[in-house]
């Protein structure tokens, strides 16, 4: 008998029968608050009725139509569409499936464009299982241990975690940007440098915002060094930070973005954005793929789009962060006891992360898992992340309501004061 690997942890006990809304429903009916959106996939809800109907019509006319041996018209409305929220000058785009193969497709084009063998990443970023990506992801060693030498050329810089660090986020920033510039004397030549790849928000890494002196720093030296500026927007694009772009919020100019996650609603497609200019320095036979810009996908990713502006979704996601944050803070002291606390609440827009620790201020990994699982036994389905996954995090649809942030507060405050 087949089965799945051993491997594959769930990290709920849910069984899904279907979706709808903010809500999962389990095999036996029981209902779930899904503040997991499938890892910031499902940004208009489960089974939007416009993004069902778009890719049902699709299915009926044509589901796969290889983009580089026919062109499709959903593929083509959607890079239209696109272009009316990109950001100014990305007018340049590639198709692919997953986040790993958009930031591979990325460091290629780097590379290709600048001739340049390096690339500087920053700590606590996550971007993709490949051997390329996780060769690129310094938020667990769980992603990259066990295959190997890892790709060559990738260098490891600061991001600014304050709390980390036990610093304001003043003095972060400067440790960071300094220790950039060590970087450069000591590791990676400027001249040896092809791009910066960096998070607005670190992921998987713990829910860490940026900020705008940092990023500030990073397109000063790219300027000057003629590095790329490659902004991951894979978790953080298309509203999840109450920006349509996590990098809105720091005021900076990306080079070359990476797209995903809730582009689509749910259905594999990914991509990177880059003037045409840049875009047209890839190499000949460097872009392509079976299933990148498949048709369907393409068609419930114009229905997103047309979602997330007919009902004001990034606003929504502003104001529900807001909402949520606020509650997470006010939360937060009722999981103070001998054992440990809650150190910091943190987030942007519809990314929230609670960080556990003992009473000596270690990471608690134990009791940051035990209050996922409370969660979801009450109904709040909810995940963790982090190096050591001691912060819990939650991550709405877009379409959360207030009075939905209200019962997932409400199931958060039970959970905290039994663990």
């Amino acid at each position: 008998m087949t089965a799945l690997s051993p491997r594959l942890l769930q990290a709920t006990p849910v069984t899904v029968d279907h979706g709808a809304g903010s809500y999962l429903f389990d095999v036996d009916g029981r209902r779930y608050l899904d503040f997991t959106a499938g890892i910031g996939v499902t940004s208009t809800g489960h089974c939007h009725p416009h993004v069902v109907e778009a890719a049902r019509a699709q299915v009926g006319s044509l589901i796969h139509g290889q983009y580089t041996t026919v062109m499709h018209r959903p593929l083509l409305e959607l890079t239209e569409k696109l272009g009316e929220v990109l950001p100014p000058g990305l007018d340049s785009l590639f198709f692919a499936n997953s986040g790993s193969e958009a930031v591979e497709a990325a460091l290629r084009l780097a590379r290709q464009a600048t001739g340049r063998p390096n690339v500087i990443v920053f700590h606590g970023g996550f971007h993709g299982r490949t051997v390329a990506t996780a060769s690129m992801t310094t938020s667990g060693t769980r992603f990259s241990a066990g295959f190997s030498p890892l790709m060559a050329g990738v260098h490891v810089a600061p991001f600014p975690t304050a709390y980390r660090y036990g610093w304001s986020e003043e003095e972060a920033t400067d440790f960071a940007l300094r220790e950039l510039d060590y970087l450069f004397a000591t590791l990676t030549a400027p001249a040896e440098t092809a791009a910066f790849v960096v998070e607005p928000v670190l992921g998987e890494g713990g829910y860490i915002p940026g900020n705008t002196r940092f990023f500030a720093g990073l397109r000063e030296r790219a300027d000057e060094h003629g590095i790329l500026l490659v902004i991951d927007e894979i978790q953080t694009g298309f509203g999840r930070t109450g920006r349509y772009f996590g990098h809105e919020h720091f005021d900076v100019r990306p080079d070359v973005i990476t797209i995903a996650k809730g582009l689509a609603s749910g259905f594999p497609l990914s991509g990177i954005a880059a003037p045409a200019e840049l875009m047209a320095k890839a190499w000949p036979g460097s872009q392509g793929g079976t299933y990148g810009g498949n048709a369907v996908a393409c068609a419930a990713a114009v229905a997103t789009l047309e979602v997330i502006r007919e009902e004001g979704l990034v606003a929504n996601a502003a104001e529900r962060g807001t909402q949520l944050l606020a509650g997470c803070r006010d939360l937060a002291p009722r999981a103070t006891n001998d054992a440990g606390s809650i150190g910091d609440v943190r987030g942007l827009g519809l990314l929230v992360a609670s960080e556990f620790v003992t009473s000596d201020g270690r990471p608690d990994s134990a009791r940051a898992a035990a209050a996922q699982q409370a969660a979801a036994r009450s109904g709040l389905l909810l995940l963790t992340c982090g190096a050591y996954m001691n912060c819990v995090r939650m991550i709405p649809p877009l379409i959360v309501t207030a009075e939905q942030i209200d019962e997932g507060l409400a199931i958060w405050a039970d959970v905290l004061a039994a663990i």
